[in-house]
Order: C-alpha cells, then structure tokens, then sequence
C-alpha cells in the first residue's frame, strides 16, 4: 500500500486519462520504476515508491493544471500547449505521439495553393494555430471552431476544409479527405509549471533522470561481439562507443569479445561494416536504461 504524504512532500503529473497519449504516458513512468495503479477507473493514484501522484485528465485541461499548479508537471501534445497559449516550462520532448497539424480538402476539390482558400470555411479544434497560420500567410477564410469528429465537416456542407491532427492519414482517407498543407508538428512533451517550490524541484529533477536515461536508453543498442585480435584496431575505430569499446579476450587464443553501444541511427550502416571488419557473433541486445 503506498504510504500516505502531504501534498508538499510529492509532486504531482497529469497524464491523459484515455486518448492516443494516454498508454505511452503511463508506460514511460513504470519504466522509469514507478509503481502506481491503473487509472481506467481512477482520477488520481499515488506512486507506492516515489513521492508522485499520477492525475488523470482530459488532454485539453493538463496545461491548464499544470499553469495554476494543480499539477507540476504534464505530458501532453505539444501542439495541445501552443493551442493553449499557456506560460510552461517544456523540460523535455518525449520522442512518442509524433503527428502533424495539416489542412485537408474534399478528395474532388481543385485544391491550387493557399490562396484556394480565401472566402472558404476551415473547420478544426485548433483555431489559434490556424488563425496564426492564415495570418502569417495572408490567407483570409472562415474558421469554424468545433469538438469531436472534424473529419465530418466537409461532408455534410459545414467546411470546405478542415484543419486537425494527422498522424498516418487514414482516418482522412476514409472520410474522402487528402491533406494538402502541413502547418506544425508535433509530439508529447514533459511541460513543468513555472515556478515550482525547492523541495518540487529537486523531485522534478529526480524524475526528470530517470526520463533522460530511459529515452537514452531506447535509442541505443547494446552491441556484443567475437573478432580476431589483428581486426580489433578496425573495429574500434568503426564502433562509436560512449569512449571505446570493451575488449575481452577469449579461451580460444588470437580471437577477443568487444561490447560497445551503437545509436539506432546508425545500427545498420555499423553493422555492415562490423561484419565487413571480420566481426563474428554479432548480438543485439535492448538497453533497459542508460545513464550518461
């Protein structure tokens, strides 16, 4: 059972109750070995072994918690922050809930440009990003500001357009959509609120570690493998270690086993040129966490 603490004694993060965030949110904390109970049912729950209290929300309030305080910190859509037009602290974008923020027109349209636009009605959830867009490209069009299903809108004569969130384009697509402008990205984010307490900060800092080590950790690959001892030199020159690799020598003589790190980036090309080196035995193993 977690121990009972005072609201001063933890920090509190808002993470989306249900939604595309919502899994990835949650998984990224357990990583980081915190242990809290599923929130499907809850509003709230407290870590069992950290000082942390885990706040369910709808994905449009978080900036809004996080801003007054409520929460100190939140993981959210970064285009949900800009939306909002709150004063945040990003500590770290989190690399997961990547999509984009697009224009889409009705498959038949002639779209020609931005400047098919002007005199139409734009749909979306997001009007301060799509004002600012038209603004800044001196477009001039409705907006129509609407929750839920915007996807709908050309269809039943509400929009000529719409302007939401794509992330593979198939929901577009099965509503007789194509997207023709992309006017921001985004992905998930750690927000903080501006001025957290000493005692909050040093929490902060805590967790924000452990976040750091385990997006570090998931964009490396833990590399071992057998080489004669004449290819050693070649092959520590083609491994990008965090310095060099490790050499150990085997029971079989004239042959050692390196270990290093590789960035996913770059698995493939290194491994080609490993094997082309003389390297033999190559695993590929996950790196849990990775402290730098």
């Amino acid at each position: 059972m977690p121990v009972t603490m005072k609201q001063n004694d933890m920090i509190r993060i808002a993470v989306q109750k249900s939604g595309r965030l919502s899994e990835k949110s949650t998984a990224l904390l357990r990583q980081c070995g915190i242990h809290f109970s599923n929130g499907s049912n809850k509003l709230k729950t407290q870590a069992s072994n950290f000082p942390l209290e885990v706040l369910y929300l709808r994905d449009d309030d978080i900036p809004q918690y996080v801003h007054e305080g409520v929460a100190d910190l939140g993981i959210v859509g970064e285009n949900v922050v800009k939306e909002k037009q709150r004063h945040l602290d990003i500590l770290e974008p989190l690399g997961f809930g990547k999509c984009r923020i697009s224009l889409a027109v009705r498959n038949e349209a002639q779209y020609s440009g931005l400047t098919w636009l002007n005199g139409r009605r734009i749909a979306t959830s997001y009007p301060v990003l799509l004002s600012t867009y038209l603004k800044d490209n001196d477009v001039q069009a409705e907006i129509e500001e609407i929750t839920g299903s915007v996807e709908i809108a050309p269809g039943i004569g509400l929009a000529d357009a719409i302007c939401d969130i794509v992330s593979t384009g198939s929901t577009l697509l099965s509503n007789g959509l194509k997207e023709v402008e992309v006017i921001d990205n985004s992905e998930a984010i750690l927000i903080a609120t501006p001025a957290p307490s000493e005692a909050k900060s040093l929490l902060i800092e805590q967790l924000l570690f452990r976040i750091r080590s385990v997006q570090t950790a998931g964009r490396n690959k833990y590399i071992l493998l057998n080489a004669p001892n004449d290819a050693v030199a070649q092959i520590t020159s083609i491994l990008p270690g965090m310095r060099s690799p490790t050499v150990i020598p085997l029971a079989e003589e004239g042959w050692s086993s390196m270990h290093s790190v590789v960035s996913e980036d770059r698995f493939w090309s290194v491994i080609e040129k490993l094997r082309n080196a003389g390297a033999e035995g190559i695993l590929v193993c996950p790196i849990e966490k990775m402290i730098v």
